[in-house]
């Protein structure tokens, strides 16, 4: 899709960019609940949620439980699902999982829309009921979605790919740093096994006594443990202590740290911040479909 919006026809917007931006839009609306699909898109999709929540519905009609009723607060920060009096946030839906939203052009008062569910991942359809506003409140999510992909790529959204691969690259660059302190490694074990081998196969008269505390070079080893008062001190001064193992790990070949891909400069992103561009990216690709549609071919009732 090269649009991250689509919608079968072209409609005027309901509010000014500003609504949007600044502040909500708030619609009343009954809830008939949410259920999971198995897409993120499709017409049929949404309509057999709808028949089985309007099902459910009836159902607990009969029981004598009303429908429970919410407010929506619609900006460019995503739907929010509010209890009316006590303003508690029951769901909050951000536009960039919202891919696809539908009105009943039967029945004005239907609306529903798929949203990808930010724990588990699910593709949640959410149907609501509201007088005679579906098709409005439908336009609202669409314009906001709008406004929010554009403010996405405004904020820097058209440099994510860009600066994930970057990522990659540097993942690889530690990656082959790593492969090269083990080789350093294998070829020191390699050095150490080759002189065991000269020493024991050394003819027995040829074979100079040496200090256990020297090696065939005659140098002393070096001991990641030795005490520093062993080594002679110039001017009555201590030479500086050798690094250990563990920081010269911390340095590549060259003596420099490894480079740290989120650790790079003041103008990138740590981990968590990074990973919610990334989704926000893909999200806004996937786009917004909004359809208008016939979700009740046999109505169950004719009222709330």
């Amino acid at each position: 899709m090269n649009r991250a919006f689509s919608r079968k026809k072209d409609k005027t917007w309901m509010h000014t960019p500003e609504a949007l931006s600044k502040h909500y839009i708030p619609y009343n609306a009954k809830f008939l609940g949410s259920t999971e699909v198995e897409q993120p898109k499709g017409t049929e999709v949404v309509r057999d949620a709808v028949r089985k929540l309007k099902f459910a519905r009836h159902i607990k009609k009969s029981e004598g439980q009303k429908i429970p009723k919410v407010e929506l607060q619609i900006s460019i920060y995503g739907v929010k699902i509010l209890e009316p009096k006590t303003k508690e946030v029951q769901h909050n839906c951000q536009l960039h999982r919202i891919s696809f939203c539908a009105d009943d052009k039967t029945d004005k008062r239907i609306f529903t829309f798929i949203c990808k569910d930010s724990e588990s991942n699910k593709h949640l359809c959410y149907v609501f009921d509201s007088e005679k506003c579906a098709e409005e409140i439908t336009l609202t999510i669409g314009q906001a979605f709008d406004l929010a992909y554009r403010k996405f790529l405004e904020s820097g959204g058209k440099d994510v790919e860009t600066r994930k691969q970057i990522a990659v690259l540097q993942k690889r660059i530690q990656d082959l740093e790593t492969e090269n302190m083990e080789l350093k490694n294998k070829v020191q074990d390699l050095e150490n096994q080759l002189r065991i081998t000269q020493v024991s196969t050394s003819p027995a008269g040829n074979v100079t006594p040496k200090s256990p505390s020297t090696d065939i070079f005659d140098m002393i080893p070096f001991s990641p443990i030795s005490h520093q008062s062993s080594i002679p001190t110039r001017n009555g001064t201590q030479p500086p202590p050798v690094p250990s193992r563990s920081a010269e790990i911390k340095r590549d070949l060259f003596g420099a740290e490894p480079f740290d891909p989120f650790n790079c400069g003041a103008g990138d992103f740590p981990p968590d911040i990074q990973s919610k561009l990334d989704e926000m990216q893909e999200g806004f690709k996937m786009g917004l479909t909004l359809e208008g549609t016939v979700f009740c071919l046999d109505p169950l009732d004719s009222r709330c």
